[in-house]
């Protein structure tokens, strides 16, 4: 494919670099010692991090901001409208608009990349991938979307030979990247906004497969094993892949098990990540690993020190015996697994609190979501996130909740986060977990109900 990103000079400009994929890319090419600029509708830490290594950012989009540098390449996600001024602008200037899977691609081809890919799973796998990678030395270079405390970010400039990047399917950019080595951890539809059938989805990942060198993928997955030819095979059911788990213990602190490579024992691992959805992310960079050349007794020791990425099972506060955990599932198979963890740990109660994603996903997955609560105790359903879709069917969380309530004995729906938020102060006793799920704001009332308990507590 031409590499349309010109690297030899030309300032970068982002429209909406305070996007997690977005940020991640201008993190690099400053580094990298490239001129960026960029602009959002709000400022965050993400932006604040971007302004201390001198990236210049523009509160609000407006044409002005695409006038004040010198003919720009223009760097947008899937999310910007072409009615967007600044996209505007850059049109009428006649300026290069690439996607920002255009600098991705380009930085893939820059290294001896390993690009993770799959419905879910890819920020934990390939954070994992790239934590066990510099606790071997080998310096990577990091474009995740996620947060990891270990390189305080989503992204890092090493001086290493390889790329560790997650390769999003979304909006089917993942065919125009070419890496050495592609993760494919599981396959299914989870973005019908894009793609109208599961066919559609597994061609996209056929198209990036084909393009990789070597690929190392779950063959747990029925749509892996049918459609594609992993070189490398890992599974948590089937020994006879070339990593495997046997003597597998979910406690409520740690998941433990032996690993075999190529049907031989290799050793046991313990890590803090729970679950088995997380025991196959691991097995998947354990086999990244060994592939390149990683010392097995490396990986052994640095698997308990990981910590996890942002937003994936990630402790959020404590308060009076209630632990609150933010959590990014937003398609019903993440919400099980992650249900499922859960409920390996020991808690009075799971309480766990949904915010529905996209009105297109809640639709086509409205009888899924309605069986996917099984292992909380209680559940509680906010109004559903757009993130900038029309409501075409006029799907509500009323109705989400109602689905969910066919299933499930104890469902209670709150229109707002305010709501929500008055409700959990109210509801939640020591002991609790308070699980928040989704991809949209949902988080953001996290340290405010604390706050509110604290108050609470601190009056009575």
């Amino acid at each position: 494919m031409v590499n349309l990103v010109n690297f030899s000079g030309k300032p970068f400009h982002f429209i909406g670099i305070g996007g997690i994929g977005m940020s991640a890319l201008a993190h690099i090419l400053v580094r990298q010692g490239h001129q960026v600029s960029g602009s959002d509708l709000s400022e965050n830490r993400i932006t604040d991090r971007l302004k201390q290594m001198g990236v210049e950012v523009y509160r609000g989009h407006c044409a002005d901001n695409i006038n004040a540098i010198s003919r720009p390449q223009i760097i947008c996600s899937t999310a910007i409208s072409q009615q967007n001024p600044e996209f505007q602008a850059a049109k009428a200037l006649g300026l290069p608009i690439l996607h920002r899977s255009d600098v991705l691609a380009a930085l893939i081809d820059q290294f001896k990349s390993i690009a993770v890919s799959g419905t879910h799973g890819k920020t934990t796998t390939s954070s994992l991938i790239s934590f066990l990678l510099l606790r071997a030395g080998v310096d990577p270079t990091i474009v995740i979307g996620g947060e990891v405390q270990d390189w305080q970010g989503n992204a890092r400039l090493g001086q290493g030979e390889y790329l560790v990047a997650e390769a999003d399917e979304s909006d089917g950019s993942l065919v125009k990247f070419s890496p050495y080595l592609g993760v494919v951890t599981n396959i299914e539809l989870d973005h019908p906004d894009h793609y109208h059938s599961l066919e559609q989805v597994i061609s996209t990942f056929q198209i990036f497969t084909d393009r990789c060198q070597v690929v190392v993928a779950c063959t747990d997955c029925a749509n892996i094993k049918q459609h594609l030819q992993p070189q490398i095979t890992y599974s948590l059911n089937d020994t006879s892949a070339d990593y495997s788990a046997t003597k597998v213990r979910y406690d409520s602190d740690a998941t433990r098990a032996m690993i075999l490579e190529k049907g031989k024992p290799s050793g046991e691992i313990e890590m803090g990540l729970l679950g088995s959805h997380n025991l196959a992310n691991a097995l998947a960079a354990i086999a990244v690993c060994r592939h390149i050349g990683i010392d097995w007794p490396v990986i052994q020791a640095a698997l308990p020190e990981f910590v996890g990425a942002g937003r994936r099972f990630e402790v959020k506060g404590k308060h009076d015996g209630i632990i609150f955990v933010d959590d990014y599932a937003h398609h019903p198979s993440e919400i099980r697994a992650t249900l499922v963890s859960a409920r390996q740990q020991e808690h009075k109660q799971v309480v766990a609190i949904f915010q529905p994603h996209r009105y297109s996903r809640t639709v086509r997955f409205l009888s899924e979501f309605a069986t996917a609560f099984t292992d909380a105790d209680t559940v509680v359903v906010t109004d559903i996130y757009a993130a900038g879709e029309p409501n075409q069917d006029g799907i509500t969380g009323e109705q989400v909740a109602e689905a969910i309530a066919q299933h499930h004995p104890n469902v209670h729906y709150r229109p707002t986060l305010v709501a929500v938020q008055s409700f959990l102060t109210k509801q939640l006793k020591s002991g609790d977990l308070a699980l928040f799920l989704g991809a949209g704001n949902l988080n953001g009332i996290i340290a405010p109900t604390i706050e509110a308990m604290a108050n609470c507590y601190v009056q009575s």
